[in-house]
C-alpha cells in the first residue's frame, strides 16, 4: 500500500525576496550623476614616512593637473593618510583653479617661456601632425589643455611642481596675434593676394 505523499507543488510557498523593494540588480545606481568632462592626470603621488613610536606612520601627497581639453587648464595638490583622498583633495584644488588658455588651431601661437622657483620650461608651436613632444608634468599640462602640436624642453629644476607650474606660466602668456597688436594700438593689415608677387618679378 503506498501512503500518499502531499503535494509540495501546491503547497510551495513564493519565494521571499530579501532584498524587498531595494532590489536593483542590473539597473545600475540609484542616483546617475551627470559626467564631467573634466580630465584628469596624476603626474606624482609622493609618501611620507614619520617615525613614531609604535613604528612608522605613512602619509601621502598628490600633484594633479585639471582640463576640459578646450583651454581651460589647472593644478591642485592635496595631503592625506590614503592615497585615494589624497588625490580627491588635489582633484578639488585643481578645479578651483582653472585658468583659461589661448591656442591656435591645435598647437601654440608663439614660442614662449616660462619660469617658476627652479623650474624653466620652453614651449614652441609645432605644425599639424607633430604630436606632443614632452614628458612628465610638461606634457600633462599640455594633453589637458587640448593641445596636439607643441614642442617642449624643461631647462630647469626636475621637480615635479616647480616644472607644473612653470608650464602654466608659460601659457599664461601667451597672446593672440590680434591681441597684441590691439594693446600697441595698431591694425591688422589684409594679406597681399598670392598672385601679386609674380607680377612684380615679371615686370623686373
Amino acid at each position: 500500500m503506498q501512503h500518499g505523499r502531499p503535494d509540495s507543488s501546491s503547497n510551495m510557498a513564493p519565494p521571499n525576496n530579501r532584498r524587498g523593494g531595494n532590489d536593483r540588480r542590473g539597473r545600475g545606481p540609484a542616483n546617475d550623476e551627470p559626467k564631467s568632462d573634466l580630465v584628469e592626470k596624476v603626474v606624482f603621488i609622493n609618501r611620507c614616512a614619520k617615525v613614531v613610536k609604535g613604528g612608522r606612520r605613512f602619509s601621502f601627497s598628490a600633484l594633479i593637473v585639471t582640463g576640459d581639453k578646450k583651454g581651460k587648464v589647472g593644478y591642485g595638490f592635496g595631503k592625506a593618510n590614503e592615497v585615494s583622498e589624497a588625490i580627491r583633495k588635489a582633484s578639488e584644488a585643481a578645479k578651483k583653479k582653472m585658468i583659461t588658455i589661448s591656442t591656435h588651431q591645435n598647437t601654440i601661437p608663439h614660442e614662449v617661456t616660462g619660469e617658476f622657483g627652479g623650474g624653466r620650461v620652453l614651449l614652441r608651436p609645432a605644425s599639424p601632425g607633430t604630436g606632443v613632444i614632452a614628458g612628465g608634468g610638461v606634457r600633462a599640462v599640455i594633453e589637458a589643455v587640448g593641445i596636439r602640436d607643441v614642442l617642449a624642453k624643461s631647462l630647469g629644476s626636475s621637480n615635479h611642481a616647480n616644472v607644473v607650474k612653470a608650464t602654466i606660466e608659460a601659457l599664461t602668456g601667451l597672446r593672440q596675434r590680434d591681441a597684441i597688436m590691439k594693446m600697441r594700438g595698431k591694425t591688422l593689415r589684409p594679406a597681399a593676394p598670392a598672385t601679386a608677387e609674380p607680377v612684380l618679378a615679371a615686370a623686373e
